[in-house]
C-alpha cells in the first residue's frame, strides 16, 4: 500500500475543500470527488491497495480519502488522470508540510493518523494555529 499527499490549493479548510468537492465540477459521472492531474502514477497498484490521498491545506496536512480509482480523463486531445476518492473525508492529526508542486508519494508509516471519531466532527483549528501547534509537538 501506498499513499499520495498532495496540496488543496485555493482552499482554506477541510470544510471549504468539502464544499468544493461537492460540486459538480469535482466529481466523476457516479458523483465520487475526483482531483484531474497530467501525470499518471507509476506506482498504480500500490495506490490502489488501500492508499488514500492526503490533503495539505495552508501547509498543513489535515485530511485523507481513500483511492478509489484512476481513471482517464481526456482534455483537447491529451490524457489526463483523475484519482476518483470515496466521499468521506477523514480528518488526520494535524502534520506541517513545505510546499511542493503536484503530488508526492507517501509511505504508510509516515502517514499521520486518523483524528479519533469523537474528534472527526469537532471544530478544527485555523490551518495556521495547527501547524504552530504541530510544529511545537502538540496534536
Amino acid at each position: 500500500m501506498l499513499h499520495l499527499q498532495k496540496l488543496s490549493v485555493g482552499t482554506e479548510t477541510v470544510e471549504g475543500l468539502a464544499d468544493w468537492q461537492a460540486s459538480k465540477r469535482a466529481q466523476s459521472d457516479d458523483g465520487h470527488p475526483r482531483h484531474i492531474t497530467r501525470m499518471w502514477p507509476k506506482r498504480e497498484d500500490e495506490l490502489l491497495d488501500g492508499g488514500s490521498i492526503f490533503w495539505v491545506i495552508k501547509g498543513v496536512m489535515l485530511a485523507r480519502q481513500r483511492i478509489v480509482r484512476l481513471d482517464e480523463y481526456w482534455r483537447d486531445g491529451i490524457r489526463y488522470c483523475a484519482i476518483t476518492c470515496d466521499k468521506d473525508l477523514i480528518r488526520v492529526a494535524a502534520t506541517p508540510r513545505r510546499a511542493f508542486q503536484g503530488w508526492r508519494y507517501l509511505k504508510p508509516e509516515d502517514a499521520p493518523a486518523d483524528l479519533r471519531p469523537g474528534q472527526q466532527q469537532q471544530d478544527t483549528l485555523p490551518p495556521s494555529l495547527s501547524k504552530a501547534l504541530a510544529d511545537i509537538g502538540v496534536r
